[in-house]
């Protein structure tokens, strides 16, 4: 037997390799399958099944075109209603991988289609399970994301999930492996663990919402409570899951088109498509495009283009290093951005040489912002999660959160310069370019932002740990 988690940082999302006597079932596959495929042809296997734990919204699945390429069968539990062929198993419904056995335990409530598939080894005890989004590690599902009319509430599918805990995923054994789709980072749930795989013993005993004697009323209100509201492409990939979508392989086909700087800018005045600048930061902070948006590829880059672009429909210019071309477009079409239009040829070098204009944004090091702002009492923003906001940050300084930028618009000076700052420098970067295309362009950015902030003299709240 062998299993194999594959996991992707910037989605946090974990897909799955189960492999048994030369036949495979892939569990929740990312959009670029061909990785799978090389996977089972180099152990010289067959994949046999391609199971899905339920809708994805903060991701495109593979399934449609690994099945295409594989002809396995795509697999939901009850409930699911998609518009290709697939098999949609019955609750208690087994399949045969080799000497496995893979049990089908119907788990709604973070969707109503949401399945736990339960792995049962050669001798048919139980090993572990692929909860979806079901059960992470330190938490579970939020219940908000598959409202299917305005009769049921986001608290009617926390009860369902609180039944579908108790009754199908507390009563296996504690010895069981528990392989979730996501992990820390992910916006599929409000507080998981860095770990990646875990033990059910250990959820039982340390998870919020597997407590023994937990009511269902504490179970809604406590995994309704604080729930920040979902991106807005999440719906958007939903329906490409359930519709269909056009392979990774065409989408990187229309995108990866060299333009001239000439053809580049014709070609963004007459779509009204986003110039998405996708370098490190530094480079973006030295020189680029008037007006693009950076979003680099070095951070998390797939959800903050569908948190910030939102439409999965917008039309979208790349400025991107030579090497990182495909790389940008697979991690883009991961989150259901497929209308690439090109990039620019020659990068930012090639612009200039055609006397096109340039921007820049003034940034300077934590020790230096510590010197300044003691003196010139400059208004000072913080781009962080609230979370983060709420644990520490620096006295005097305003919350202005990435995620919910444009509601605070209005706070930001329009002559009077500013600082700016997030963590490390990634978001704060994103924030500015975002901020000078809305016509703000008088902020500083401050070069590592609160991490390097709080080695300086600068003071900054009492520390209160995220988990209180």
């Amino acid at each position: 037997m062998v299993i194999q988690q594959i996991y992707t940082g910037c989605l946090a999302q974990g897909a799955y390799y189960i492999e048994s006597e030369g036949e495979v079932a892939i569990i929740d596959p990312l959009r670029e399958v061909q990785p799978y495929i090389e996977m089972a042809k180099k152990k010289r296997a067959n994949i046999k099944y391609i199971f899905e734990t339920h809708f994805h919204a903060d991701f495109v699945s593979g399934h449609v075109t690994l099945s295409e390429k594989t002809g396995a069968p795509i697999i939901y539990g009850p409930m699911a209603n998609p518009s290709f062929q697939a098999v949609i198993a019955y609750d208690g419904q087994e399949f045969k991988l080799g000497n496995l056995t893979i049990v089908v335990l119907h788990t709604p409530g973070h969707t109503m289609e949401s399945t736990t598939y339960l792995l049962r080894d050669a001798e048919g005890k139980d090993s572990a399970i692929f909860s979806g989004d079901t059960l992470f590690l330190g938490d579970v599902g939020r219940p908000d994301l598959a409202q299917k009319s305005a009769t049921m509430t986001q608290e009617d599918l926390a009860g369902i999930l609180f039944e579908s805990l108790r009754t199908k995923i507390m009563t296996l054994a504690d010895d069981i492996t528990v392989y979730p789709a996501h992990g820390a980072g992910s916006a599929c749930g409000k507080n998981m663990s860095k770990e990646t795989v875990g033990n059910l013993g250990d959820q039982k005993a340390t998870n919020y919402a597997l407590r023994a004697d937990m009511t269902k009323d504490e179970f809604i209100a406590e995994v309704t409570d604080g729930l920040l509201d979902p991106p807005a492409y999440f719906p958007l990939n939903v329906k490409m899951n359930k519709e269909g979508y056009a392979s990774i392989d065409e989408v990187i086909k229309r995108g990866d088109v060299a333009l001239s700087p000439e053809a580049f800018e014709t070609t963004a005045n007459e779509t009204g498509a986003i110039v998405l600048d996708v370098r490190h930061q530094d480079k973006f902070v030295l020189e680029h495009i008037p007006n693009s948006i950076f979003i680099g590829i070095q951070g998390g880059f797939a959800p903050w283009v569908g948190a910030l672009i939102k439409d999965v429909e917008q039309p979208i210019l790349l400025v991107v290093e030579e090497d990182a071309i495909e790389e940008a477009i697979t991690r883009l079409s991961r989150v259901g951005f497929d209308n690439l239009l090109g990039y620019l040829e020659g990068g930012l070098e090639e612009w200039k040489a055609a006397q096109k204009e340039v921007a820049s944004l003034e940034s300077i090091s934590a020790d230096h912002f510590a010197a300044q702002v003691l003196e010139d009492g400059r208004k000072i923003f913080d781009v962080r999660k609230s979370g983060e906001w709420d644990a520490e940050h620096l006295l005097g300084a305003e919350n202005a959160t990435l995620g919910e930028l444009n509601n605070y618009l209005a706070e930001f000076p329009k002559e009077d310069k500013f600082y700016i700052h997030c963590a490390g420098g990634y978001r704060s970067v994103i924030a500015s370019s975002i901020l000078k295309s809305r016509g703000i362009h008088n902020m500083i950015n401050v070069k590592g932002g609160f991490d390097d902030i709080k080695n300086t003299e600068l003071k900054t709240s009492a520390f209160v740990c995220p988990n209180s």
